[in-house]
């Protein structure tokens, strides 16, 4: 069986023991994509997508951006969106368009490469707790199990002042394969969300060469332009069609409100995807921002906006060290991301959940500060995570914390 819209010329793509074709679900694998009015034609008189040729009914006295109001929103948007493409494959070093599919946030992206994969009620996923707590949301909406392989936790924060280091046990996630030969999708988050720690690419390696996994391993990296220039995964979809990374505008870019997702793979599931995938996901003024965004001049930028931000994340851990007779221990993970995670100490200097919870409402409720909670978590006792702000927010928040801790 072929895939549907694939070239029979596209080569395959290693390891040896991987073979997309039993991966995917055979329902996806017959599946003809939806032909839409602009697969084919993109310019001319446009009478084939039952269309308002008057164009659109919003006025100059709107609260819409002008720019906006000069687009086509009255034609369907670009399907393919290749111009958007071929600016991500020479960002990230990619061959061309037909190694990436956008989508509606990374979430989206999530969710299809769990339904193309994973048959409802039968197979699994396997998820590294502390993680993003999506997987789990679109695994229980698919049927799906997640099976459970919590990160290691060395130097628990708190304890004689030495921060937690979180990595992937190698061993047990193969040993947990063996035991659950229905994992059809592995979710490495890196860095990860909350534990902010890179994965290193021989952890994945590993992961993607053991010859007992036969599914895809799918590495979130929304944070990775926050760390070291060559620690993303990208640089291994050359060599491996059982990977797909993912890949957002959300963070580094700054374009949180305006939805956009990337998958990075190998032609074989990018095609797949593409067949599954509704047909206009992204509007046109999304690709028109997001065009914007990805222009040599916009990616500069963006550069310089992630060197302030690393700079104000070291200057924001030694702020939050200075409160440590306060009770906030040593940050935990490798702090690879945009965020910090602190614990928050009782008097006997172990994490402390209802003092955490206590100064993350007071923080909320009282001061205006949010920050996120996250002593639920595996591994994350007594936690809050902060956002990297400004330099005047990371102040305003680190004196509300003093304020706070000290009164509670």
């Amino acid at each position: 069986m072929s895939i549907h819209g694939l070239p029979a010329s596209v080569p395959t793509v290693g390891p040896s023991h991987f073979d997309i074709l039993k991966v995917i679900r055979p329902n996806i694998l017959e599946l003809h994509p939806y032909r839409c009015a602009r697969d084919d034609y993109q310019d001319g008189i446009l009478l084939d997508a039952n269309e308002n040729p008057l164009g659109h009914s919003i006025t100059r006295s709107g609260k819409a951006p002008d720019s906006f109001l000069d687009l086509d929103l009255h034609r369907y948007p670009d399907p393919a969106q290749n111009a958007i493409k071929e600016r991500i494959a020479s960002l990230r070093s990619l061959p061309g368009v037909d190694h990436i599919l956008l989508g509606v946030g990374s979430d989206e992206i999530v969710d299809l490469v769990m339904r193309v994969c994973a048959a409802p009620g039968k197979d699994k996923i396997l998820i590294t707790p502390p993680t993003y707590g999506m997987y789990s949301v679109y695994a229980q909406i698919n049927d799906i199990e997640a099976i459970k392989c919590p990160l290691e936790l060395t130097g628990a924060a708190g304890e004689g002042g030495e921060s937690g280091r979180f990595s992937v046990r190698v061993s047990e996630m193969k040993e947990t394969i063996d035991a659950n030969p229905s994992i059809k999708l592995i979710f490495l988050c890196s860095p990860g969300n909350p534990t902010g720690t890179l994965i290193p690419l021989s952890t994945v390696r590993a992961i993607l060469d053991y010859p007992n996994f036969k599914g895809i391993v799918v590495v979130d990296e929304a944070y990775i332009d926050f760390t070291s220039d060559d620690a993303s995964a990208v640089s291994l979809v050359k060599e491996y069609g059982n990977l797909v990374v993912i890949q957002t505008l959300s963070k580094s870019f700054g374009l949180a409100g305006v939805r956009v997702g990337v998958a990075l793979a190998q032609p074989p599931l990018i095609q797949i995807l593409r067949n599954t995938k509704a047909p206009y996901n992204i509007s046109t003024p999304t690709a028109n921002i997001t065009l914007s965004a990805l222009s040599p001049h916009s990616v500069s930028t963006m550069r310089n906006k992630i060197s302030t931000l690393v700079a104000s994340r070291k200057t924001l851990l030694a702020d939050l060290a200075a409160l440590a007779s306060l009770g906030v221990g040593p940050a935990i993970g490798a702090n690879d991301a945009n965020f910090v995670v602190v614990p928050i100490l009782s008097v006997d200097g172990k994490p402390d959940n209802t003092r955490a919870q206590c100064l993350y409402r007071s923080l909320a409720e009282k001061n205006g500060v949010i920050v996120r909670y996250r002593g639920n978590e595996p591994g994350c006792e007594g936690c809050v995570r902060i956002s990297v702000g400004t330099k005047e927010e990371n102040m305003t928040a680190v004196t509300k914390m003093r304020e706070v801790l000290s009164a509670i």
